[in-house]
């Protein structure tokens, strides 16, 4: 470690050349080797190590490198390392620019304390003002303590900062290691988190703050562990087996957004050929309405080269949300999964849609959507815990997005959630049905054992009078003619004609514009 450059004065060109070096090296190389060797024991990279993979090689221009922290309490003043406990700086990935901050969890385990937060703001500050995705690599133990209060000020400041981002430019959080207490709520506002599994975790509270207040035992990984955010949580979007699977994952995605609220979505030349029709699909769904079919395999059959990236995969199954490309155009798909409980709308599958929409719709991608829905999940569990207010966000997400929006009825949509799954009411553009639709109020069961009740209980032959009418109702309104006929769907189409009918329409769509209200913003609500 040189002198601090309060204790000499480099007189010379030479001299302050060396010494400019030699402080660098020590802002590059401030953890000890023992620090980097229980890193790496742990599975997990150096904060610059994660920076190497995660941009173009060479890319990467550091700011800030001489920072160091202005606190003197509890003897600080000893110990003031180069640049603190975060790497800062930009790059680019696939040439377009990024910013990005690394937290170091061998300088102070990685606390955020005032200095790291101003370098934090810094680069977010900048991204915003030249409209570039910014990427937060979290590895840190929480505030610094030996600062106090101004440790949770310091919070304060990057949470504003991804307010003030938010929607503007994307944001982008991978969490790898311990993220825990205030550190949890700027990663849940940025639009997607990723999360290493074993060695990153995210809570409020500790098991050990749990146990002592409610007197529950759980582990960490269990309570705060990758597997737990994606499937019960719903906290993460993506769940990596290791760290340079997930940086490559976190590369993968910036692919489909673009820079900016401004900009269109990247495009890449397709290599799959626009006019291609499956002849598969005619028959992928079964005669029987009451099998399932995998909706994953109906959408790698339409998009490009079966590319379809998947976004909060072991939550709310339910529903399908990725993204995808057509003709090379990026765009966000939502599905209702028939394999997974009938594909039925619950509370957890409409937040993780309606997230993924409003995520979309801010950022340009159009929306691509799948519908075959039986309606809303019953039950006093879900209308206690509020399945009306969690339902109408996917309402209110679907009608207030402006990009294109497509979708294909392949089966079942009944009731209320026929609407809300991007109907033509909910301001859908393009509307198409195959055969197989069903677009009705309800299954034909439910809807004869109501309308008829009387007439069944009166015949002599109830069960066969009851199949008769079922019967006549699946003939008359269990199809997608009768609302094609009001022109609620736009066209029936053969499933093999799937694809280039929908690329058809989104190079059609690619000049829409929406002019909305003079407001400060929609009341959604939450």
């Amino acid at each position: 470690m040189p002198p601090d450059i309060r204790e000499k004065n480099p007189v010379t060109h030479e001299e302050k050349l060396a010494y400019l070096r030699d402080l660098r090296d020590a802002a590059v190389n401030s953890a000890s080797e023992e620090a980097v060797e229980k890193q790496h024991a742990r599975g997990k990279l150096t904060a610059r190590e994660r920076i190497d993979l995660l941009l173009d090689p060479g890319s990467f221009e550091e700011l800030d490198t001489f920072v160091r922290h202005r606190t003197y309490d509890f003897e600080m003043q000893k110990k003031r390392p180069w640049g603190d406990a975060v790497v800062t700086g930009h790059g680019t990935i696939e040439g377009r620019t990024v910013f990005v901050f690394s937290q170091d969890f061998t300088v102070f385990g990685g606390s955020l304390g005032e200095v790291m937060a101003e370098k934090m703001c810094k680069v977010m500050d900048l991204a915003a003002e030249v409209g570039a995705p910014v990427i937060g690599i979290n590895d840190s133990g929480g505030a610094r303590i030996q600062e106090g209060v101004v440790s949770l000020g310091a919070y304060g400041d990057v949470f504003a900062r991804n307010v003030k981002c938010s929607g503007v430019i994307p944001q982008i959080s991978l969490i790898m290691g311990p993220c825990a207490g205030g550190a949890v709520y700027s990663p849940a506002m940025t639009d997607f988190i990723f999360m290493v599994k074993e060695t990153s975790h995210m809570f409020i509270t500790g098991p050990e703050v749990i146990k002592t207040v409610t007197g529950e035992e759980v582990e960490f990984e269990a309570l705060g562990g990758a597997m737990s955010h994606n499937s019960k949580s719903g906290v993460a979007h993506f769940a990596s087996e290791d760290e340079e699977s997930c940086l490559e994952d976190a590369r993968y995605l910036m692919s489909f957004l673009p820079s900016n609220n401004l900009e269109l979505p990247p495009r890449f030349e397709p290599s799959d050929d626009p006019e291609r029709e499956d002849t598969e699909l005619d028959t992928v769904v079964p005669d029987d309405p009451s099998k399932p079919y995998d909706m994953r395999e109906v959408i790698k059959r339409i998009v490009d080269d079966e590319e379809f990236f998947e976004v909060h995969e072991h939550f709310a199954k339910n529903i399908i949300c990725g993204f995808s490309r057509l003709d090379g155009h990026p765009v966000g798909v939502v599905g209702n999964q028939p394999a997974f409980l009938a594909g039925v709308l619950d509370i957890e599958a409409s937040e993780k849609a309606a997230r993924f929409v409003r995520t979309c719709d801010c950022y340009n991608v159009p929306l691509l959507t799948f519908t075959d829905v039986p309606g809303f999940l019953p039950g006093t569990d879900q209308e206690w815990n509020g399945i009306i207010r969690h339902g109408a966000k996917l309402l209110y997400a679907y009608t207030e997005a402006t990009v294109p929006k497509l979708t294909v009825v392949t089966r079942k949509a009944y009731g209320g959630a026929y609407d809300v799954m991007a109907s033509k009411h909910m301001l859908a553009d393009f509307n198409y049905a195959w055969p197989t639709a069903e677009v009705a109020v309800m299954g034909p069961e439910g809807a004869v054992n109501i309308i008829y009740r009387k007439d069944i209980a009166g015949s002599p032959t109830p069960d066969e009078r009851r199949q008769k009418l079922i019967d006549d109702y699946k003939a008359h309104f269990a199809n997608p003619y009768s609302a094609a006929e009001r022109g609620y769907i736009d066209d029936v189409i053969e499933p093999r004609q799937t694809r280039p009918k929908l690329i058809k329409a989104l190079r059609m769509l690619q000049s829409k514009r929406v002019p909305q209200p003079k407001r400060k913003h929609g009341n959604i609500p939450l």
